[in-house]
Parts: C-alpha cells; structure tokens; sequence
C-alpha cells in the first residue's frame, strides 16, 4: 500500500477559480483523485479557504465521492499553534494552480506522479527531466560505460 501524502488546493485546481464561490469541476479532477486514492495515497485539502467557504469546499468534494485524510493540517485531528508550529503541512507533492508554468490539468498531473517525473529549469523552462536537452560531458565514467 502507498503512503504518499498529496496536498491539493481547491480554487483554480479541483474547481474552476470562482472564489468565494464554488466554480464548476475541472476536468478529471475527480476521477484522478478518486484513482488516486485506490493506488493508496492520501490527499490534504489545501486551500486559502476557512470557516463556512472551507466547509462548503468540504461538502462539495464530499459530494463528489472525495474525503480527504485531514483539511488544511498534515493529519487529521491536528491542532495548529502559531507558537510552536509552522503553516507548511508534510506532504510528498502538492498540486496547486499557482505551481511554476501554471496547473498542467489533471491527466497530466496524474501522469507525472504515476511515472515519478521530475522536473528541472532549462533557460527560462521548467521540462520533465525526460524532455530536458542533456549535455554530451565526455569524461572518465562514460568512456568506460560508453554513456
């Protein structure tokens, strides 16, 4: 069983941006996050949203066929104290419309975490390390390995 934890924000990523309503899904929001879930990870509700608006965001995902394994807090039952703890939760991704390039949409959000694609910066581009331009270095290692 998985035990990677993903934090998803709500507004711009599982639905469209209509903050302080509720826009419409994005396309395969759910159904990603629902196969998400069988491969056994779990997801935190992330999001800007509190009070009424945050159960209302709750409610809907609910409705949607998602629980989440905690809300806005690294596990569930958390207490946050601004004195000893940090805003930052424990998660192994995060998936968020303001990621650098922007919310790649949920095929491909999927996809990155079902092959484990990392990424890296070329020029002014963030690429899959699988789509990066590899410098040909000639040295001691790929003489003998012929890299």
């Amino acid at each position: 069983m998985n035990n990677k934890i993903i934090a998803i924000d709500f507004d711009g990523t599982i639905v469209e941006d209509k903050y302080p309503e509720i826009g419409k899904p994005m396309i395969f929001a759910f159904e990603t996050m629902k196969r998400l879930q069988s491969r056994g990870f779990r997801l935190i509700l992330w999001t800007y949203r509190h009070g009424k608006r945050l159960e209302e965001a709750v409610e809907f995902c609910y409705k949607n066929g998602i629980e989440f394994y905690a809300v806005n807090s690294s596990f569930e039952g958390e207490i946050f104290d601004r004195e000893t703890q940090s805003r930052k939760i424990n998660a192994d991704y995060f998936i968020d419309d303001r990621n650098l390039g922007g919310f790649p949409g949920w095929g491909e959000v999927y996809e990155i975490i079902k092959e484990k694609i990392e990424f890296g910066v070329e020029g002014r581009q963030v690429l899959a390390y699988s789509k990066r331009k590899l410098k040909n270095k000639r040295g001691f290692f790929s003489r003998i390995f012929k890299l």
